[in-house]
């Protein structure tokens, strides 16, 4: 990596700058991606691919619809609390983002004969929230004096593009057939229904808001003999077309022809594949255990591109260079009683965000995530399940050799050195109802 990158050096290239900044620290960081698909899911620390026998497995591998002898429908919200914050060298910063996120989490399963189920949920496997204030980061917030009248406007202008609210909320509807192709495995096909329901990429200066869709598939297996159960679940990788209005903030940017002027535009989001491969062995009629490893795709991540519609030029090109991530996670359920059950999980999650391109706008690291998790039947059909889970980001120090010089790139940069640490707070609630079958 060298100690320095170019200078802009035209009218078009500094907006560009803008934009791009704009857009590609936002989506730039694992903490985009949520795994959290069912309340079962948030106890268990997501380890259920190789779960046959509860309703909040299925979201994680719609295979297991085939050992489900009953028709129902869950409906349940995730909630998420997120805590970021950086100590640079000129203070504390804070992201002062939404106290409590919503996501739905909506499943259900119709049994259709012995062989074949159908089943469908809702959920939002990608979503995240910060906002920094505009002094957070010293070097990004300084300002340029204008020349006095009559040769210029006078006063002065910001002199970075300071990121501040990155908000995105995805939604994935998945609509799956299942087939047994005998009494103990079963596979199951389905598609991918993605809708960027809302993005807003802002900066000091500019803001992007947007929307957006997107088609995928998935393929998931499950055996399951006595006590023993395998499963595997994956989801293809997706392009989403993001299409949105850009608008200049500051007016006096575009008198000097700093910017371009306000406009639409769009950029292709890549969203990565993800595999997860499970086992389980139950080990009396109530204690189970589960080991799930999961593998995202995130070398598909590799660079964003956003086109303005005025003459159809790319206005900028950012790098991310991700790298394929892993996931360990392990998952216990323990019937207390007959009508209860009891769930805990541990999971840790690697990064795919090397220090190259390191963002703030979602400063991501390893994460160690804590589950608990409580399943109750009330009967005539009806289930309530609650979940709880910690996720502690582990600290990261972040310094650069690569010099902020004022240019396109802040990413990598010395202008976002600092300590990052973060933390959430997930809490699942679901209430669901069987049907008779067939």
């Amino acid at each position: 990596m060298s100690e320095k990158r170019n200078i802009c050096g035209s009218r078009l290239t500094t907006a560009c700058a803008v934009m791009g900044v704009c857009i590609s620290s936002n989506l730039q960081a694992s903490g985009f991606a949520v795994p959290e698909l069912s309340a079962t899911g948030i106890g268990t620390a997501n380890a259920l691919v190789a779960n046959p026998v509860d309703r909040g497995a299925v979201p994680y591998n719609p295979a297991a619809l085939a050992f489900h002898d009953e028709s129902w429908l869950s409906v349940g919200s995730l909630l998420i609390g997120p805590e970021f914050s950086v100590d640079t060298a000129n203070g504390s910063g804070d992201s002062a983002g939404a106290n409590w996120l919503a996501a739905p989490m909506l499943q259900g399963a119709i049994k259709l004969n012995e062989r074949w189920s159908a089943g469908f949920s809702v959920n939002a496997p990608f979503g995240l929230e910060t906002r920094w204030k505009t002094n957070t980061f010293a070097p990004l917030s300084g300002s340029i004096p204008l020349p006095p009248p009559p040769h210029g406007p006078g006063g002065s202008v910001p002199a970075s593009p300071q990121p501040t609210q990155s908000s995105l909320e995805i939604l994935d509807v998945v609509p799956t057939l299942t087939y047994a192709l005998s009494d103990e495995l079963a596979v199951a096909v389905g598609a991918d229904l993605y809708w960027v329901k809302s993005a807003k990429l802002n900066s000091s200066i500019t803001q992007l808001e947007g929307d957006g869709t997107g088609l995928g598939f998935n393929l998931s297996a499950l055996y399951a003999k006595g006590p023993f159960s395998a499963g595997i679940n994956f989801h293809s990788s997706t392009t989403i077309n993001v299409e949105g209005s850009y608008s200049v903030l500051n007016p006096t940017l575009l008198l000097i022809g700093a910017l371009q002027p306000s406009q639409t535009a769009e950029l292709d989001l890549d969203l990565p594949w993800r595999l997860q491969l499970g086992v389980r062995y139950a080990f009396t009629p109530a204690l189970a255990v589960e080991v799930d490893w999961t593998r995202n795709g995130w070398n598909t991540f590799e660079a964003i591109q956003v086109t303005g519609d005025l003459n159809g030029a790319i206005l900028f090109e950012d790098r991310n260079d991700w790298e394929d991530a892993n996931a360990y996670r392990l998952g216990v359920t323990y019937q207390l009683q007959e009508q209860t059950q009891l769930r805990f999980g541990y999971a840790y999650d690697e990064t795919p965000q090397g220090d190259a391109y390191f963002s703030a706008r979602v400063p991501d690291n390893d994460r160690h995530l804590f589950g608990i998790g409580v399943g109750h039947r009330l009967g005539d059909g009806w289930q309530i399940e609650a979940g709880y889970m910690y996720v502690k980001f582990e600290e990261r120090k972040y310094r650069s050799a690569t010099l902020y010089l004022g240019d396109a790139e802040i990413n990598g940069t010395d202008a976002i050195d600092g300590d990052y640490e973060a933390n959430a707070h997930l809490i699942g609630l679901a209430v669901s109802r069987s049907f008779d079958a067939f």
